[in-house]
């Protein structure tokens, strides 16, 4: 299996922001731009709507914006990659436009084809983040492997209509690391720099209510393989299921409370649609468990 890497390296073609894994927590606000995402679709899949709610996302202290264009909620309908190209690049495009004055975060891209990563990254994305980890379209690989861009890399099973029958685990902590160091290994072999990659555990993905819970809790043995981490835990189902509160946009609190849980047991990155609060969350934890860096929000 894949060695564990301590550090990061310049990227290539296309660098971001160094992480400053273990110094501060980033924070990566979500910009559904479909009509069926599970808690905001349709709120920001015209062009001006979704430039406004990326400013505000700026504004509130985003480091980065990821813009997906299919949904990935379970039992959502698969759109061809014309489609999924045709709702982000517009967005993006705009975004690059902006001033520089505005400050907008660097943006990611919410996808698991290699077409549409392909075009996102040469009209100036600096990050894909693959629900698939590669597996629905291994050339994605390749793709990022020749711009060199940060690579989120999630634990996921089967698809948006697959997965829920696939959340079966003897161990979910050892069998979600294995599968994740497996994804590593062919990451590698297609030419992806390990200092490309993050990891991500992918809560609510081919996971049960309890799974996900396991997983928080184990989230510091998945980070000692060295990678860093990022955990997207933002509104999902099986905090509705603890918190028995239906209404996604209504579960801020309890995703507040995983996100403060996850800094303290190494997470680097949070993948969230309330970037405002997440990010005072983020700062007050990094104030108490990251004190030399207290206070401080620079990009890099």
């Amino acid at each position: 299996m894949t060695g564990r890497i301590k550090g990061n390296l310049p990227a290539a073609r296309v660098p971001p922001a160094a992480l400053a894994c273990g110094q501060r927590t980033y924070v990566m606000g979500v910009l559904n731009l479909t009509p069926d995402s599970f808690s905001d679709g349709g709120r920001f899949d015209r062009l001006e709507p979704a430039l406004r709610q990326a400013r505000r996302m700026a504004q509130e202290g985003a480091d980065l914006l990821d813009l997906g264009g299919q949904s990935t909620r379970p039992g959502a309908v698969e759109i061809s990659s014309a489609e999924e190209i045709a709702r982000v690049l517009p967005v993006l495009k705009r975004l690059q436009d902006e001033p520089p004055a505005t400050g907008l975060p660097l943006l990611s891209i919410d996808t698991f084809r290699s077409a549409v990563a392909a075009a996102a990254l040469a009209a100036g994305a600096h990050w894909i983040n693959d629900v698939s980890g590669g597996r629905r379209d291994p050339a994605i690989l390749g793709v990022v492997a020749e711009f060199g861009c940060r690579y989120v890399l999630m634990h996921s099973r089967g698809d948006s209509r697959s997965m829920d029958g696939l959340a079966v685990y003897g161990d979910v902590v050892a069998e979600v690391r294995q599968e994740l160091l497996r994804a590593t290994d062919t990451a590698l072999a297609a030419g992806v720099r390990a200092d490309q990659l993050i990891w991500d555990p992918g809560l609510g993905f081919a996971k049960t209510t309890e799974h996900n819970l396991t997983l928080l809790r184990g989230l510091a043995a998945l980070r000692q393989e060295g990678f860093p981490l990022l955990v997207g835990p933002s509104r999902k189902r099986f905090i509705g299921a603890v918190l028995e509160e239906p209404r996604p946009r209504a579960r801020l609190w309890g995703t507040a409370a995983i996100c403060a849980q996850a800094i303290t047991a190494g997470a680097d990155v949070l993948r969230v649609h309330d970037v405002g609060p997440i990010v005072q969350t983020a700062r007050m934890v990094d104030a108490i468990c990251r004190p030399n860096l207290s206070g401080q929000r620079r990009k890099g």
